[in-house]
């Protein structure tokens, strides 16, 4: 089996886990997923299945969207509702207040990354470094916020571009506010292009399974198609001349999907003169 699967990610289990669980379900050697949601996360989790996943990195990251619960008047190590409470304040702020507290996090801001994220510090990635207690210093990076809306007094609606921590966004939050805020619950409703209705739950694998193919997934990507020699030679590892290809102005270091007779052949490169092989799907 070779694709896309859209699962609906449940509470409570690793990222890692319900890739494992696909695998057995589905009786496949190979998955691996796009993106880690955290084990209280639930939601949009692309896994990806057989020969797919030596396309992991070519994926388009796209933007994400969530929708996130949140409690004022603590604050905690982890920044979330399960982690050793480090403060607990009085709450006097009005839906007024929270909604003129959110104006300022919309648009391009600064975010500095949780220590509980799968980010690498000397190789060791920073929620391993917490689990021992350790804490460093983090740089802030850029991230962009294109909404943010406050749906009732305990949740929001985000979106925002990759590599957002929502669990960041929701102390800053409560910092503006003066009285601290973590994150109680936390729902990855669009990822990768794809929206959560159009993911499975893993209950729901066995009784039906719709998988995606991995070029609809590469889709902004532009296509060529090639002839029957080409394909042949595309397939054993060979360059293609780019003066007999249909590709209008080729710039250097531009992917293409490469079909012949509407069969997605792999991902090329154009490098000077020439389409390279950037990776073939092997089924």
């Amino acid at each position: 089996m070779t694709g896309l699967l859209l699962l609906d990610k449940p509470e409570g289990m690793t990222s890692f886990s319900a890739v494992s669980r696909v695998r057995r379900i589905l009786g496949i050697k190979k998955a691996g997923h796009t993106g880690t949601l955290d084990p209280m996360a639930t939601g949009v989790l692309p896994i990806l299945l057989g020969g797919v996943t030596r396309f992991a990195e070519f994926l388009p990251s796209h933007d994400k969207a969530y929708l996130a619960g949140f409690q004022l008047g603590l604050t905690t190590d982890t920044l979330d509702i399960t982690g050793k409470v480090l403060e607990e304040r009085p709450v006097h702020t009005t839906r007024e207040d929270i909604e003129a507290a959110l104006a300022q996090f919309r648009g391009n801001i600064m975010q500095v990354p949780p220590m509980v994220s799968a980010l690498k510090r000397d190789g060791v990635r920073l929620y391993e470094l917490a689990r021992r207690g350790i804490e460093v210093a983090r740089e802030a990076r850029p991230v962009e916020i294109f909404s943010l809306e406050l749906v009732d007094d305990t949740h929001i609606c985000v979106e925002c571009s990759a590599g957002t921590y929502i669990r960041s966004l929701i102390d800053d939050l409560g910092r503006a506010l003066g009285c601290g805020a973590v994150m109680t619950s936390l729902r990855r409703t669009k990822a990768n292009g794809y929206d959560i209705a159009q993911c499975t739950m893993l209950e729901q694998l066995e009784l039906r399974i719709t998988v995606i193919p991995v070029d609809h997934a590469l889709g902004s990507y532009p296509e060529v198609h090639v002839s029957p020699a080409q394909a042949v030679r595309f397939r054993n590892g060979g360059q293609l001349d780019l003066t007999r290809l249909h590709i209008k102005k080729p710039a250097e270091g531009e992917l293409h999907r490469v079909y012949h007779e509407n069969t997605f052949l792999g991902l090329g490169r154009v490098q000077g003169e020439q389409l390279t092989i950037a990776r073939l799907l092997i089924e």
